[in-house]
């Protein structure tokens, strides 16, 4: 492999990025236009009705977050000119076909674009079945049969998650999902016989696609086929759908699958502790801050899988520069269970730590100690988001490679090893969290939860 110059691929480059809007897409956005300025452009596809909708959604959602500014201030009055020139809002869905744009600005779209993100998804656990095959299934065939009428295509990044893997024990390798595999032994999937299914479900209730008793179903409908097949919710399935469909249909495209695991608050990039949402691992803080968990039910030694948003986004340019229009498809575990594991008893300490120095004070500005979990060694909760080792054989790789150049190591850090796990937790990502969950609170009345 080539190394060094990651910035430099994306010079004078056009990216096709679904998803902006989320975490990692904004993460991805930021950072693209602050290492690489001559970036050609950015064209984002969001839900909106229309072109002026989706340029207020962009600014808004994306580009009016505190994430922007560190470029805010570097290009000061200049900062929404340049936004403008290299960000171009698409007003699209990845659940339509041609993403439900117009055949002549597909068509225009189709010979500039070198570069395709995935990062659409819906992350819900327990998300309505229809829903879930829609955008994490469905989205990945629209994907492919845009990317084939691209000219100039040399790279598809595929966003999908490690726990594709399910409830597996032991080492998950870096393999692709077969068509039609599936985790429980000698079940077969058929993609199109779970879409049939959910048609004639919806058919034979014969009401609003609203109503609550549709939408009850569907998602009941999710998890019982997620468990019937061998995954633990919705979203691990219908993701795991989307690679298998990706693996089908992509086999001619240039394509790069990373896989991470519970995304965190950033790192370093562009600043630390940016976090939106309460993440998974996130609603155990929210709640020993506000005293709602006087007990907890787990195993020291289980490994929790964290990484950092800014990791996640540093290795998926690294991967697009390393795979850079090769007709092959690599998956990469952004994880860090197998080089820096992060042990369920030192999250433990940590949060104690945290808190011990940072107690809450009441109304009346008098300190509300916190008092140590009670902690019972029988039952790991979230189990199945714990108990999984993940091989990362080519992220490791990834990373010698790009080490060799001392200005890529330092831009694109993505080495989990790094990471020292409580002085991050303690000093990082549990203010950010419990800031996060604070501000939310005090602008919704209750907090808000996200799982990516």
């Amino acid at each position: 492999m080539k190394t060094g110059g990651i910035a430099e691929r994306f010079r004078d480059k056009t990216i096709l990025i679904t998803g902006s809007t989320g975490f990692l897409g904004k993460l991805l956005v930021e950072k693209i236009l602050r290492v690489q300025p001559e970036v050609r452009k950015l064209y984002l596809l969001v839900r909106a009705p229309d072109a002026i909708a989706a340029e207020e959604r962009v600014l808004t959602e994306v580009v009016g977050n505190g994430l922007f500014d560190v470029l805010r201030e570097q290009y000061g009055a200049g900062f929404h000119s340049f936004i403008k020139e290299k960000i171009y809002a698409l007003p699209g869905d990845v659940t339509h076909e041609n993403f439900g744009l117009e055949s002549n600005d597909i068509l225009q779209l189709s010979q500039k674009v070198d570069i395709i993100v995935n990062g659409a998804a819906t992350t819900n656990f327990m998300e309505r079945y229809d829903v879930a095959l829609a955008t994490n299934t469905i989205g990945v065939v629209h994907l492919c049969q845009f990317a084939k009428q691209c000219d100039n295509l040399k790279m598809v990044l595929h966003v999908s998650t490690a726990y594709v893997a399910g409830e597996q024990a032991g080492q998950i390798f870096e393999k692709p999902f077969q068509i039609g595999t599936a985790l429980r032994l000698d079940y077969q999937l058929d993609i199109e016989a779970e879409l049939q299914l959910v048609d004639k479900i919806k058919s034979e209730l014969g009401i609003n696609s609203d109503s609550k008793l549709e939408k009850t179903t569907m998602r009941k409908l999710g998890l019982e086929r997620a468990v019937h097949f061998g995954w633990p919710n919705t979203y691990t399935l219908t993701k795991a759908m989307g690679e298998m469909l990706l693996q089908q249909l992509g086999q001619d495209l240039p394509v790069v699958i990373v896989r991470p695991s519970m995304i965190t608050s950033t790192f370093q990039e562009p600043m630390p502790g940016w976090i939106e949402q309460t993440r998974t691992i996130d609603v155990i803080f929210v709640a020993y801050n506000d005293q709602t968990l006087p007990c907890f039910i787990f195993d020291g030694s289980v490994i929790f899988d964290l990484i950092p948003g800014d990791m996640v986004i540093n290795a998926m340019m690294a991967a697009i520069n390393s795979q850079w229009n090769k007709q092959a498809q690599v998956i990469y575990h952004v994880t860090s269970s197998h080089q820096n594991p992060l042990p369920l008893s030192l999250i433990e300490e940590s949060l104690y730590k945290y808190f011990h120095k940072n107690p809450r004070t009441s109304k009346d500005g008098k300190t509300i100690q916190n008092e140590k979990i009670l902690t019972f060694n029988r039952l790991v909760y979230f189990q199945a988001y714990m108990i999984l080792r993940f091989d990362d054989t080519n992220l490791r790789k990834l990373w010698k490679a790009t080490a060799m150049d001392q200005n890529d190591a330092s831009k694109f850090n993505f080495d989990p090893n790094c990471i020292n796990w409580s002085s991050y937790l303690v000093k990082t990502h549990i203010p950010a969290a419990i800031m996060y969950a604070n501000n939310s609170k005090m602008k919704t009345g209750h907090a808000q939860y996200g799982s990516r």
